[in-house]
């Protein structure tokens, strides 16, 4: 795990660990956010819990504030042809912590992990513009997942 980076304005605190590292209790609590946000909040029945949250080339990255989780992502990497491929994933912010700029922080911190490599993405069609401004392009058509139209996005590697 990496020291924790304070946050000026507010008692906000930047996470890391890996997913070997990560203890029950925040990894509940990280559940818990994803569920809130893209089950309850979104309306959206699916199984969130897939089974790579657990893997160990899983990172996962989150902003504790006051003892509670308010913002999460997870970063998958993927060996294949031509080098490792980045994937973010599961980025959400709780509704009471929206509009403070920390689904953006955490996409910079995943990004630094990233690095020159590439990295893909599965945005909800609402935020397309958002990723664009972090080097994400298109990279296929709309679908539909749970109900909620979503683009595959691609930040290409700069190796």
């Amino acid at each position: 795990m990496t020291e924790p980076e304070a946050h000026e304005s507010r008692r906000a605190v930047l996470h890391r660990s890996w997913a070997a590292d990560l203890d029950a209790v925040t990894l509940y609590a990280l559940l818990r956010l994803r569920s809130e946000v893209f089950v309850v909040e979104q309306a959206s029945p699916y199984l969130d819990p897939d089974g790579r949250d657990l893997l160990p080339a899983t990172r996962h990255l989150w902003i504790g504030e006051e003892g509670r989780i308010v913002a999460t992502a997870r970063l998958l990497e993927h060996d294949e042809p031509g080098g490792p491929v980045f994937q973010i994933g599961r980025l959400c912010v709780a509704r009471s912590a929206r509009g403070r700029g920390d689904g953006a922080r955490l996409l910079v911190a995943a990004l630094a992990e990233v690095g020159d490599r590439p990295c893909r993405l599965e945005a909800q069609t609402y935020l397309v513009a958002m990723y664009a401004r972090f080097g994400f392009e298109r990279a296929g058509a709309e679908y539909m997942e749970d109900g909620i139209p979503h683009v595959p996005m691609l930040r290409r590697g700069r190796v």
